[in-house]
Order: C-alpha cells, then sequence, then structure tokens
C-alpha cells in the first residue's frame, strides 16, 4: 500500500511517477524497497489516467463515530445499574429476614 500512496503524493506533487523518485520517497519514509514491486508498480501506473481512476473511484463512507461521552456514560449507567442491583439483592435479604423474623414471633 505504501507504494500506492507514494505514487499518489508523486501524482498531487505534479511530479512524474518514475522509479528513482518511488523510491526517494519509500527510503525519505523509512520503508525498505522492494525493486521487484517498484518495477511492477510504475510500469502498471503508466497505462492509467490517474486523474480519471479518482473520479471514477467510489468514496468511502464516512466513518460515523459516536460522541466521546457515550461510552462514559454507557459505563456509569452500567455501575448504577449494578448499584439497583445490589440494593434489590438486600432489600430481598432484608424481606427474606423479616419474613424469617416474623414467622419466629408466630411461629
Amino acid at each position: 500500500m505504501e507504494y500506492v500512496y507514494a505514487s499518489l503524493l508523486l501524482h498531487h506533487a505534479g511530479k512524474d511517477i518514475t522509479e528513482e523518485n518511488l523510491k526517494k520517497i519509500l527510503e525519505a519514509a523509512g520503508i525498505n524497497v522492494d525493486e521487484v514491486r517498484l518495477k511492477a508498480l510504475v510500469a502498471a501506473l503508466k497505462e492509467v489516467n490517474i486523474d480519471e481512476a479518482l473520479k471514477a473511484a467510489v468514496p468511502a463512507a464516512p466513518v460515523v463515530s459516536a460522541p466521546a461521552a457515550a461510552p462514559a456514560e454507557a459505563e456509569a449507567e452500567r455501575k448504577e445499574e449494578k448499584k439497583e442491583e445490589k440494593k434489590e439483592e438486600k432489600e430481598e435479604a432484608s424481606e427474606e429476614e423479616i419474613a424469617a423474623g416474623l414467622a419466629g414471633l408466630f411461629g
């Protein structure tokens, strides 16, 4: 993918997409250049009108992200639910204790 990105960068800058130019960009990015891939890409791009390919490309669907507060709110809701569950468990236990205590009184 890096090779394609470098090609697009050269195209956007108005530079020729040559092996030498691609190699400079890739090496500047710290990428070990594979000469075979480099030659294959340059040869393939000679046959492609990049402007037309970009126009014909289907735009990627926009990434819709939830607001940053949503996860925090969801976590807060979970904590509240857990607290409510604990309260209900305590209430149930205390109701059982009350019932047991009353049963002891009326035996």
